[in-house]
């Protein structure tokens, strides 16, 4: 029988905190090379509201803690900032990062990716960003937006922030010829633009697919002015100043989940169906780095 998710109160953590129970704890536990102080932390960025995030990271917490024998602590961080700090500060053994989150986490956490989300095909799947405005506006490109208001979901996010902020750059736009509005998610950006308080809105395909499935978001009364090129999904990494006997269990573990355990989580990233977990790289991100070294970012603005 499943005890019940343990409630903590930590900085780095959302109020609700998950810990996985099928695995040993207690000596044998902390004494395995796969179980380093007898327990595995999983941190995961809020991309989601929570309500559906949290059980998806449930059913994958479950998953590795079997094949590793230990239990998995799973917590959703506050921000994008939280995780990579929780990392850098040896409070995460495992992080799902957003694309830019993971370039700031390697760097100055050492964050090494090993596996994304892989579509039935066994291809890395890959989501793009978005700028949608009401079907009436007569907005058709992103240098339009000169004088109007625009939704982005929160500071550091891949789709939600630097991909439509670079979008603005290229067209001739300055910082000044748009009013930003951080809305604090990409479900609140949507709802900004829905509820017509904002001219424009970041919508990424990620979050279009689960707002339109949910009925919360109909496509038909708006249109989209601008699309990003494909974005490589978010990577599941390791801390990389862990024994590296570890850090090859948890590679194994991961790679040999089956689609349903990754399903949840995969398909909040619009991965459907689902594969299995897809070895990736520092490289396979490297338009990441160069997107963050193009407009200057730094972890300070990843918050």
């Amino acid at each position: 029988m499943r005890r019940p998710r343990l409630l903590v109160v930590a900085a780095l953590a959302a109020s609700l905190t998950l810990t996985a129970c099928a695995g040993p704890s207690g000596p044998a536990a902390a004494e395995s090379p796969t179980c380093p102080g007898g327990q595995i932390r999983m941190g995961i960025e809020p991309f989601e509201d929570p309500a559906k995030l949290v059980p998806a990271a449930e059913i994958l917490g479950d998953a590795l803690e079997r094949r590793l024998s230990c239990p998995v602590q799973v917590q959703v961080t506050d921000d994008y900032a939280a995780e990579v700090l929780a990392m850098r500060n040896d409070r995460l053994e495992i992080g799902i990062f957003g694309p830019l989150g993971y370039v700031f986490a390697s760097e100055r956490a050492g964050a090494e990716p090993v596996a994304s989300f892989g579509t039935a095909t066994g291809e890395l799947s890959a989501y793009t960003a978005g700028i949608w405005v009401p079907r009436g506006s007569d907005v058709t490109t992103v240098a339009q937006l000169r004088g109007r208001t625009l939704a982005l979901g929160s500071v550091g996010s891949t789709s939600g922030d630097a991909l439509p902020r670079k979008a603005l750059l290229d067209a001739g736009l300055a910082p000044a010829d748009v009013r930003v509005d951080y809305a604090g998610g990409h479900p609140e950006a949507l709802l900004a633009l829905t509820n017509g308080t904002v001219d424009a809105a970041e919508i990424n395909s990620q979050q279009l697919a689960s707002a339109t499935a949910s009925g919360t978001f109909d496509p038909a009364g708006f249109r989209r002015v601008w699309t990003s090129a494909p974005i490589p999904n978010d990577p599941v990494t390791v801390r990389g100043n862990l024994d590296p006997a570890f850090k090859a269990a948890v590679t194994d573990a991961l790679l040999n989940l089956d689609p349903q355990a990754v399903g949840e989580i995969g398909a909040l990233l619009d991965v459907t169906p689902p594969g299995k977990l897809v070895p990736v790289t520092r490289d396979t991100y490297a338009p990441l780095f160069e997107l963050a070294r193009t407009l200057g970012l730094t972890e300070k603005d990843v918050q």
